[in-house]
């Protein structure tokens, strides 16, 4: 029996100027206790569908044709105050930005307590014992429902809306990009914290996302979005296994796996329709390579096909198409070079030696005048890394392990505590001594958000040519480089952009700006704070195959900084984990991928999602959260949490070890041997977070024995 069915929805936004028909006939239908997901690039459609399921579409959203049916009960055309009885207490929400929806001037308590008796006339007190019942499902101490979300780390705030959204015990789940922004840790104790939480209140979930991975190991049933329109549809084994179109096979071609090293990731070239028609031909047609004339006649109805429903009219051809798919010459994409050869002979470009940030905590008035000693976020604690010319490093771990930290520290963004910084031989110091202007044009900073480093008010040519004039360079040079680094980073033609401003950029586009922004000035090195992380995984794909080529063909040593194992190991020569401002394993990607040898960097290896649904991961679950940076543990940092931690291991303070060769390092008193074996069956433990080690876990057993 179907729970929701949304039957040939067609939504049209009314702007000013032009009309955007962003839904155009989209039908799916989820059964009790099933989880669907919609995926699909930004634009596709996805969080529009989500509105309209609320009752919550824009106010110039306008619904053209079709129904959502929700328990046999027409919700298009539902007052106000009737809406107030179905959301929450039947769908409840989760949002993608956890800091964002919450009051951070309210207690998290409070407000999950606010949503309970908005909806039920309960007195505090049964409120309360809600509250605390609900934090205990999401694994979260309900000793801290009085605790304000700035005091939470990132996944703990995700883990309070999805309490909050579990307070009235609905019968469907929307949750809207829940793990975006979270590292593969942190998403893998969310997806599994829901999952739970489903089998509990035998509730469904419709997940929308553009992470095929995602999906591909959660979901039932799966629908994916392109331009409005439903491209695929059917059993997410069916599609994802055997997909039978185009748009489907490029979307999982975009989005790598951690241990794929010899397939590329493939971009699809161009960008999303404009949809200021109803579409008249296949929507994916521009960018499609298998596309023919037959295609313009009118957008494919979807017909089934390999046991699911594809929108193509080439469906018959769908074995030889995949296969084609795989290619990246056939989505005109050249073959990099392999990385693993390049930035292996170049000269060193960055060195740094025990280099550290602390920051000072605040003291009482009493504290400062005794003179006690204050104390420290060790942010950064004795790092040493060298990057070479043509190489990237990739640097990963969880959020709030310092790795930004030490990007912009290296960048001179932030004064360093300790230790040394060289770059391309020369001490930091000396550098900006000599020349801030200088030490600009060699090092260079792309940061995470392009909407944050780009002014709104500039065009295009203005921001790109801004560093340049700086720099003191002729009004020729300046045009000229300018409209040669905008090719070179994929805006093509140049004229198209260049007098554009940020607005009027996609996503991708406007990171695209930032870097030819960065590379205008032919840095030596460039430090890349999550670049992509905000895009979809084909501007993902595009974005790294631009940094790649950029490193080989103008010697570039990078720094590219991300939680996304899979991206890195795309496009790094070298891999470095940080773990609480440490580097606690470093080598090459191929090494450290296949060969790990510190518990925490083969947790992070294993907590990737798979895109293809046949796998069946053991998921990673990490017991606690890290430790406080201000009162770190004595001996390795990351004891409290590892499987497979001793007493030496709590009281000494591990050293960074030689494996292989001189380029494998681990900071680990017992590494890992066979990772599979050893380290993921300590993980088998779900649902058993309080046991730390697997010293304990013995005494535990012995204990039952007796």
């Amino acid at each position: 029996m179907s729970l929701l069915e949304v039957n040939n929805l067609e939504i049209t936004y009314r702007t000013a100027e032009e009309d955007v028909h962003a839904v155009n006939d989209v039908s799916f239908s989820i059964g009790e206790q099933d989880n669907y997901g919609l995926v699909g690039e930004s634009g596709c459609g996805k969080s529009t569908i989500a509105k309209t399921i609320l009752g919550l579409l824009d106010d110039n959203g306008e619904i053209e044709a079709g129904n959502v049916q929700f328990k046999g009960r027409d919700l298009v055309d539902l007052s106000e105050k009737e809406w107030q009885d179905v959301r929450w207490e039947e769908i409840a929400y989760i949002p993608q930005s956890a800091m964002d929806s919450l009051d951070p001037v309210m207690t998290v308590g409070a407000q999950i307590r606010q949503a309970i008796r908005k909806h039920r006339d309960d007195s505090k007190s049964k409120a309360d014992e809600r509250v605390a019942e609900v934090f205990e499902i999401v694994g979260l101490d309900p000793a801290r429902t009085s605790d304000y979300p700035h005091e939470f780390s990132g996944g703990m705030r995700q883990r309070v809306t999805i309490a909050m959204a579990l307070a009235l015990d609905p019968d469907l789940i929307i949750a809207d990009e829940p793990t975006t922004g979270l590292d593969v840790i942190v998403q893998d104790k969310i997806i599994n914290k829901l999952l739970e939480i489903q089998d509990e209140v035998d509730s469904s979930m419709l997940l929308i996302t553009h992470d095929v991975g995602v999906v591909a190991e959660t979901c039932d049933e799966v629908s994916v979005l392109y331009g409005g329109k439903v491209m695929e549809q059917g059993a997410t084994y069916d599609v994802f296994q055997n997909p039978t179109n185009p748009y489907t096979m490029g979307l999982q071609n975009s989005f790598p796996e951690v241990d794929e090293f010899d397939k590329q990731a493939i971009s699809i070239p161009g960008s999303l329709p404009e949809l200021t028609e109803e579409p008249t031909e296949c929507v994916f047609r521009n960018r499609c390579p298998f596309s023919t004339e037959e295609c313009a006649d009118g957008h494919p109805p979807l017909t089934a096909n390999e046991g699911q429903l594809s929108a193509c009219y080439h469906t018959d051809e769908a074995r030889d198409m995949r296969e084609a798919a795989d290619d990246a010459e056939t989505w005109g994409i050249d073959i990099a070079e392999d990385r693993e050869t390049s930035g292996d002979t170049g000269d060193v470009i960055l060195e740094t030696n025990g280099l550290e940030k602390w920051f000072k905590q605040s003291q009482s008035i009493i504290d400062s005048f005794s003179g006690t000693e204050p104390d420290y976020v060790k942010a950064v604690n004795g790092v040493d890394l060298t990057v070479r010319e043509g190489e990237i490093l990739g640097v990963a771990g969880e959020s709030g392990c310092g790795k930004s930290t030490l990007g912009e520290v290296i960048a001179a963004l932030q004064p360093r505590t300790g230790g040394d910084i060289h770059v391309d031989g020369t001490p930091v110091d000396d550098l900006l001594e000599e020349s801030t202007k200088k030490f600009r044009s060699q090092v260079q900073f792309i940061f995470q958000d392009p909407f944050d480093s780009l002014n709104p008010r500039q065009r295009v040519k203005d921001a790109v040519s801004e560093p340049l004039k700086i720099q003191g360079h002729d009004k020729e040079t300046i045009n000229r480089r300018v409209r040669e680094t905008v090719s070179d980073v994929g805006l093509n033609p140049p004229e198209k952009y260049l007098d554009r401003k940020p607005a009027q950029l996609s996503g991708g586009e406007r990171q695209r700006v930032a870097i030819a922004q960065a590379l205008v000035l032919e840095p030596k090195l460039l430090i890349c704070d999550e670049p992509a992380s905000m895009l979809d995984v084909s501007l993902k794909a595009n974005i790294l195959n631009i940094l790649r080529e950029m490193a080989d063909e103008r010697d570039i040593g990078i720094v590219y900084i991300s939680h996304d194992l899979a991206s890195l190991t795309q496009i790094a020569n070298r891999l470095a984990v940080m773990y609480l401002g440490e580097v606690i394993e470093i080598g090459k990607t191929r090494e450290v991928v296949q060969d790990s040898k510190h518990p925490y960097a083969a947790s992070l290896l294993a907590a990737s999602p798979k895109t293809d649904p046949s796998i069946n991961r053991q998921r990673v679950l990490l017991p606690g959260e890290p430790p406080n940076p201000v009162n770190l543990p004595e001996g390795c940092n990351f004891a409290p949490r590892c499987p497979k931690a001793s007493q030496e291991c709590r009281e000494a303070d591990p050293v960074r070890s030689t494996f292989k060769d001189s380029n494998h390092e681990a900071a680990c008193h017992f590494p890992v041997e066979d990772v599979e074996n050893e380290l993921l069956a300590s993980y088998a433990r779900q649902g058993r977070p309080e046991i730390q080690s697997v010293e304990e876990e013995a005494i535990e057993k012995s204990g039952e024995e007796a």
